[in-house]
């Protein structure tokens, strides 16, 4: 049964229901706010509010099991939601807002908001801010400091968690303002974290320091291919993977391959994956990396560079990245995240309004024709992230 509330001007949705301490969780970050009309993406006035979707892994079919109005946006790396370790609570982020003085248009957003997964029914329980254009977020493996990339600002902002709430601590500053950090993530022993810079100028992927809640930029800068984006590093620690989206010319765009296991962190491989990889995220087996490219598919009907979108899945291989699998997916595809037994694969479709479901098994990629329908483009999309997973013979 659906309930409605009312509360700060907005439409708050959720399902009645509580989420389970047993189960896993992905959760979908939902744009009410843009839509792609053939090719145009478009600012919708008096649009609904958006949303996030709740969804339960632990069956071989994923489930609905709620969903919560707030601020949301396509803008920006579709890891703009995190979610703790307990899986108690999922952080979001708002990088964009209708423009109070022209509401065909869009300004930066400064909002982080904390959604308590498991209240009944789920709900906002606390609103901060951060710095211009908050995109990629991570929450450390211990679950007491959360990292926001502010993508119009140039920082990364620091804030404590604890019982659900989230504190300042600290602002550092990765770049200047048009140094367009995307994507912040912590390495799992914590004592890193590494933020990919989309500015075409720079094309890094920048390393900081933690040591507790003191957070620091080193000197050091790794160079990914043009424009990193997206990221993802494996539960083991060993490996990061990096999305360069390019000029979105039409052009095959890269992945980087990056090595956490010496320092300083080197970029060891870059493999072309096909046009705008907007999405990407690492198996919980350590070995196989995800990624959706837009192969020109949020183009026009009829434009020469249009083409279906692709789920491409790379394995690491003795430091070497190498294509395994590859199936068609919908338009304007954005966040992937995979099951805990890393067979249930699920993907954004931002144009299509849905979630598509797919099985990876034995190297290969099957589409299970499930569609999980969101309210608002599914944007954004994340797990917490996986423990370590048992050792295995090393590449």
């Amino acid at each position: 049964m659906r309930s409605r509330l009312l509360g700060g001007g907005a439409l708050v949705l959720a399902l009645a229901l509580t989420v389970p301490a047993t189960a896993q969780i992905a959760v979908s970050g939902n744009d009410n706010r843009r839509r792609l009309d053939n090719g145009v993406n478009r600012v919708v006035p008096n649009a609904p509010a958006d949303s996030i979707t709740i969804i339960d892994l632990n069956g071989r079919a994923p489930r609905v099991l709620g969903e919560v109005a707030l601020s949301h946006s396509v803008v920006g790396p579709p890891t703009s939601v995190a979610i703790t370790p307990d899986e108690r609570f999922a952080i979001v982020t708002s990088a964009e807002r209708l423009d109070p003085a022209d509401p065909t248009k869009a300004v930066p957003d400064n909002r982080v908001q904390v959604v308590d997964l498991r209240a009944t029914p789920p709900r906002v329980t606390q609103t901060v801010e951060a710095g211009a254009g908050p995109s990629g977020v991570s929450v450390n493996r211990a679950g007491n400091l959360v990292l926001v990339a502010n993508r119009n600002a140039g920082t990364v902002s620091v804030f404590r968690l604890a019982n659900g709430t989230l504190t300042p601590v600290s602002t550092v500053t990765v770049g200047n303002a048009t140094s367009s950090p995307a994507h912040v993530q912590f390495t799992p022993d914590g004592r890193r974290a590494l933020v990919t810079r989309d500015d075409a100028a720079a094309s890094f992927v920048s390393v900081l320091n933690i040591d507790g809640e003191t957070v620091t930029k080193t000197d050091r800068d790794i160079t990914a291919g043009l424009r990193p984006y997206g990221m993802g590093i494996t539960p083991d620690g060993r490996w990061a993977v990096a999305a360069n989206i390019g000029r979105g010319g039409g052009d095959n765009d890269t992945v980087t391959l990056i090595n956490l296991q010496r320092e300083p962190y080197l970029a060891v491989d870059t493999v072309s994956v096909g046009p705008t990889p907007e999405g990407i995220q690492v198996s919980p087996d350590n070995r196989h990396v995800a990624v959706t490219i837009h192969n020109g598919s949020a183009r026009p009907q009829g434009h020469p560079l249009r083409g279906r979108g692709q789920l491409v899945m790379l394995r690491i291989d003795n430091g070497r990245l190498r294509e395994v699998a590859r199936a068609p997916i919908g338009d304007w595809a954005q966040g992937i995240a995979f099951s805990r037994d890393g067979r249930t694969v699920l993907v954004q479709n931002m144009a299509d309004r849905n979630i598509a479901v797919f099985r990876f098994e034995n190297g290969r990629l099957r589409d299970t024709g499930q569609r999980i329908a969101t309210n608002g483009g599914p944007a954004a999309i994340r797990t917490a992230d996986a423990p370590p997973a048992p050792p295995q013979r090393r590449n």
